[in-house]
């Protein structure tokens, strides 16, 4: 059985059992931080999609207005004039067949892959390693694009990428417990409006089931859906 602390206990039964708006949400979580370490915030949507069907798929990536207060590693496939560039944006390592073989030889302490679309015959020998991790380039995230300075700097300045896992939820991080309440609740209104914006076609009946914001130690609060 999980351990739970007396604090997490305490929360619980401060917790309300019926959903609050977005503003009233965040102001209760905050006043949950008690730990001596900053927690960070996740939101999480259930959707009504079959994560069984691949056109019912909810995947992408969404530029939060405050970032999410995590210093974001981003590595990119790209050589020549791309990767002077891609360097000076913030990305901490990139080029071609060195960089896959490094991460063939086992190097992940990265958090985010950017590849220029000529490079993916090479990217493409790490979909075992990186497609697990999460960390495989795409065109749907963003990821795969001749932009490739523009992109660095979108993910090095918070940008986040999510997907639907097999229970049809979305799980992302939205910011940190000592950020301004304002600035939650522009970055979870943002991801939640994101989200609905991307709605499969095929998608029948209720879209977003329920949506809950929790801390890293916190109990999880119900939100209003509007």
């Amino acid at each position: 059985m999980r351990f739970r602390s007396k604090r997490y206990k305490k929360d619980v039964v401060q917790a309300d059992s019926h959903s609050l708006a977005v503003t009233q949400a965040v102001t209760k979580l905050k006043g949950w931080a008690t730990t001596k370490f900053d927690q960070s915030v996740e939101c999480v949507l259930q959707l009504g999609i079959d994560s069984r069907q691949a056109e019912q798929a909810v995947r992408g990536a969404v530029s939060l207005p405050h970032g999410i207060g995590k210093n974001v590693r981003v590595i990119a496939f790209c050589e020549g004039e791309d990767a002077e560039k891609a360097r000076q944006a913030g990305a901490m390592e990139t080029g071609g067949d060195e960089l896959v073989s490094k991460i063939q030889g086992g190097w992940l302490d990265f958090d985010v892959a950017i590849a220029h679309p000529r490079m993916m015959g090479k990217v493409g020998k790490l979909g075992r390693i990186l497609g697990p991790q999460g960390k495989m380039p795409s065109p749907k995230s963003g990821t795969v694009t001749p932009h490739v300075e523009q992109a660095v700097k979108e993910y090095a300045a918070g940008k986040i990428e999510f997907r639907n896992d097999s229970g049809g939820n979305v799980h992302a991080l939205v910011g940190k417990m000592s950020f301004e309440e304002s600035k939650l609740v522009d970055n979870i209104n943002a991801l939640v409006d994101y989200i609905k914006r991307i709605k499969p076609a095929v998608v029948k009946g209720t879209y977003i089931k329920k949506v809950f914001i929790c801390a890293t130690m916190s109990p999880s609060i119900q939100l209003e859906i509007s």
